[in-house]
């Protein structure tokens, strides 16, 4: 009984701060926040772009528009930029806090309309020639934020975060060779027996390595892959206010493994692949469970309703690089013997916040093993200033009203 009770105090320690993201500034670095609007319609813009470009530092909203920014300096400019609209230098004279930043739409003139009539699948194989121009030629190590949670229905009843460094070889080798590390992570679940989740689908911490297709050619860009595929040239659009090449991929051939359609960005100046959108084809789902499910208890059906992919690369002095990913995972479970079954949403993502600029390698004893589950690697924290001087993604107001409830939840299982 002692140690059930010494157990509870620990977790409603760590509950009380789990998830708190100061908001004072710190004597050792400047906090800049805000929301970021469209202009044309004021609503808010989700995943948009915010660094401050002198310490190669970086944020994107969360899905309510809103940022916090952590430098050592107190900057004077915030690039802020996202695909569709106008980059914008945002002057930081006045003030540091709660910002309204408004990005303008941007219109594509139709003389930048130059390859109407090309033939994508050439586009595509001349940007998959150029990476090793377009892309860093030498190791990289990177800081990163990283979240996953799930829902159980329209509630959370789990939610972890960690910082990780990311080691990442040249371009022009193999994704073998790259590493994450987690520096430091907690997590929140929820005590109800019911909301256990014994399933887990791909994602994890190594998502950033594995999603990064352009390195990872195996995924869509090899030339044994191009061929299950049909591609269409798009209308054009822009980011940080280069005209990007769109093209549309789907499904021509049936194969063993299921396939995506999806969205690839390509810069019309450089060919560098910006940006890719991947919506796994949900039309054979055993395939697909193949392609989702790592592992699931015994008894439960799977059965997968939706996978999404984004992979987003920002250029950064004529090289670019990896800046984000996200993955959303949306499926049922049913259990044998029983007349309900639980739909769950498994989302994680992953921003680059900073560049280191010695690139020391991650070995393979302390990397992050892409087999196991953030949740068993998590230790309970009590620290206040948790993230420290670390830039995270600011969670949403859903999130924050979930994990509110979730504190309560266990409050009430413990007293009870």
């Amino acid at each position: 009984m002692e140690k059930t009770s010494n157990f509870w105090s620990i977790c409603i320690l760590f509950i009380l701060t789990v998830l708190a993201t100061p908001m004072r500034a710190q004597p050792d670095f400047y906090t800049i926040s805000g929301t970021v609007r469209s202009e044309d319609t004021g609503k808010r813009v989700a995943y948009v772009n915010v660094a401050y470009q002198k310490e190669h530092v970086s944020t994107v909203t969360n899905a309510d528009g809103q940022f916090v920014l952590k430098t050592r300096q107190r900057p004077e400019k915030l690039t802020v930029s996202h695909v569709g609209y106008r980059a914008r230098q945002v002057s930081l004279r006045d003030r540091l806090d709660n910002l309204e930043i408004t990005l303008q739409p941007s219109v594509v003139m139709l003389s930048e309309i130059i390859v109407s009539s090309g033939d994508p699948r050439e586009i595509l194989k001349a940007a998959v020639a150029k990476i090793s121009t377009n892309y860093s030629g030498h190791p990289e190590l990177f800081r990163g934020f990283y979240r996953e949670t799930t829902q159980k229905g329209r509630r959370y009843i789990y939610v972890a975060e960690a910082v990780i460094d990311m080691y990442k070889t040249a371009y022009t080798r193999a994704v073998s060779g790259d590493r994450v590390r987690i520096d430091k992570a907690r997590r929140l679940i929820s005590p109800r027996q019911a909301d256990t989740l014994g399933a887990k689908v791909q994602g994890g911490p190594t998502l950033p390595i594995y999603v990064d297709v352009v390195k990872n050619l195996d995924y869509i860009f090899s030339e044994a892959e191009m061929i299950n595929y049909d591609y269409v040239l798009e209308t054009p659009t822009s980011i940080d206010d280069r005209p990007q090449l769109v093209i549309a991929m789907r499904p021509r051939l049936t194969v063993d493994y299921p396939l995506n359609y999806g969205k690839i960005y390509i810069d019309r100046s450089t060919l560098a692949f910006t940006r890719v959108e991947l919506d796994l084809d949900m039309a054979d789902k055993a395939k697909a469970t193949r392609a989702m499910l790592v592992r699931k208890p015994l008894g439960v059906r799977f059965k997968p309703r939706e996978m999404k992919v984004v992979a987003d690369y920002t250029l950064d002095n004529g090289v670019s690089r990896l800046n984000y990913v996200h993955s959303s995972s949306v499926f049922s479970c049913e259990w044998k013997r029983k007349l309900f079954h639980s739909n769950y949403r498994v989302t994680a993502e992953m921003v680059v916040t900073n560049r280191y600029p010695e690139a020391s390698t991650i070995s393979g004893r302390s990397s992050f093993d892409n087999r196991s589950s953030l949740y068993d690697k998590v230790e309970l924290f009590e620290d206040p200033g948790f993230w420290g001087s670390d830039n995270i993604i600011e969670p949403t107001e859903n999130l924050l009203k979930a994990i509110d409830k979730l504190k309560k939840k266990l409050l009430k299982d413990m007293h009870d």
